[in-house]
């Protein structure tokens, strides 16, 4: 038998660790750099900071059960971008302050934006089967 809050947890994981690649990705692009062995040296801080996200996310009751929420993704996002800049410096990369900025917004708009999209989508399901029946 299938677990129903696992399988749901695991995609809401992959679509996060997913971003956080392609915000890795994006940033390396449009500085001219090649996406080869570079993309794991960029985006590996940041996934790190992703696991310990996760790991919130896991702890928190609330967000356990709703890992789709603002709360789990805010959960998520903020370990991500902290860890991230953390490792990067222990690493002698560079986290000067437009960098980090740049970062914070990016990673918001991607793991917090994408749970807002969904939640509108889902409350819009939730009214168009309830004006149905009317």
């Amino acid at each position: 038998m299938k677990n129903s809050r696992v399988a749901p947890a695991a995609w809401v994981a992959l679509v996060d660790l997913v971003l956080v690649v392609v915000f890795a990705a994006v940033g390396r692009v449009s500085h001219g750099e090649d996406l080869g062995a570079g993309l794991a040296r960029t985006a590996g801080p940041f996934m790190v900071g992703w696991l310990v996200g996760w790991v919130l996310v896991a702890l928190v009751p609330a967000t356990r059960l709703r890992p789709r929420s603002l709360l789990a993704g805010v959960l998520v996002w903020v370990p991500t971008v902290v860890v991230g800049m953390l490792v990067r410096s222990a690493l002698g990369d560079g986290v000067q302050t437009s960098f980090v900025v740049t970062t914070t917004i990016v990673l918001a708009v991607f793991l917090l934006g994408w749970r807002g999209v969904a939640a509108l989508l889902t409350r819009s399901r939730r009214e168009n089967r309830t004006h149905v029946g009317v």
